[in-house]
Order: C-alpha cells, then structure tokens, then sequence
C-alpha cells in the first residue's frame, strides 16, 4: 500500500478522551512512532455520537478520504460503516461493532440504526474492511458481530476472550494494520 495511508481512529461513546481510553491512545503513539500518519481526537457530542454530527465531522474535520483507514472501536465503528456508505475510504477497520441500538434509547438517538445498512454502497466505496469482535463481548451479541461479516465478507479475527476490546494496548490489531500498509 502507499506511504500516503493515513489511519483515523474513532473511538466508542462516552469517550470524552480517546488518549487515555482503551487502546486508542496506545495505537496512535505506536503508528506515529512508526511514522504512519495518524489522527485521534475528542468527537462531538461524546455521550450520544450523533450519527449528525460525526460523519460530517470526520469528513470536513478529520479529512477522511480515499487514503484513509478508519479504525472504529463500537460506536465508532457504526459511524465508519455509515461513512463508507456514502464516501470513499481506502478501509474500514471494525472493532466490536453492532448492526442495530441495542434496545438502548442512547444507541437509538445516534441516528445509525433507523435505516437498513447500505452493504454494498461500503463494499463498493473500500478496498479494505476489517473486523474484530469477540463472541465474549458484554454489550453485544455475536450475532450483530456476524451480521457485519456476512453481509461486508471482512478480513474476519474473531475472539473468544477480548469482550469490548478495552484493554490498555491492542497488539492484534496492531499487526493487522501493519501488514496492510506493506
């Protein structure tokens, strides 16, 4: 891949600051020491991740483009399956990701679940989807995990034992990240 990637890493919600929550800050010191441009930083409206006010901020705020991976992390991951339906992006990278709220009313008022997903719209606008989910997480079944992958036909690593994907550091997807930009 060319030198010219850039990573966009988008965090979950509630995350009022991504370099101190889960892995994000972690990866983003690890792909700027390893010179891969890269970009972390606070969404609006943290709690809720407002379908309204997230892709428009990742496209005119974080110039997510076609040379851009956006790695999302649960909600963050919606928001990059709901940006490649309508913009083109060298990848999505999908971190626990769900398909519909959850029955959750914070979930729902995002907006990223009151309409069918576009697949082949994501497909067509990315060379390259990636998934990690674990069959262990607490927040969501595996079945809205599956649902992803058999309708986005990932690069799938699938996991027994990682829940929502917030521990500290994330090698895995470290490694996978790495090898893509070869």
């Amino acid at each position: 891949m060319s030198s010219s990637i850039k990573i966009i890493i988008v965090p979950g919600n509630g995350c009022t600051n991504p370099f101190i929550a889960n892995w994000y800050g972690w990866l983003h010191k690890k792909l700027t020491e390893m010179k891969i441009p890269c970009r972390l930083e606070a969404m609006p409206d943290p709690y809720t991740a407002s379908e309204s006010e997230w892709i428009p901020y990742m496209h005119k705020e974080l110039n997510c483009d076609e040379n851009t991976i956006v790695v999302g992390h649960s909600s963050g991951a919606e928001a990059a399956m709901r940006y490649a339906e309508k913009y083109k992006l060298k990848g999505i990278t999908l971190v626990s990701g769900c398909v519909t709220d959850l029955g959750d009313e914070n979930e729902r008022a995002s907006g990223y679940y009151n309409r069918p997903w576009l697949w082949e719209e994501m497909k067509k606008n990315t060379d390259l989807i990636i998934q990690f989910g674990s069959t262990d997480d607490p927040f969501i079944a595996w079945s809205e995990q599956q649902e992803i992958a058999d309708n986005l036909n990932p690069e799938l690593h699938k996991f027994t034992d990682k829940g929502h994907f917030m521990s500290s550091t994330f090698p895995e997807l470290l490694n996978v990240i790495k090898t893509k930009l070869k």
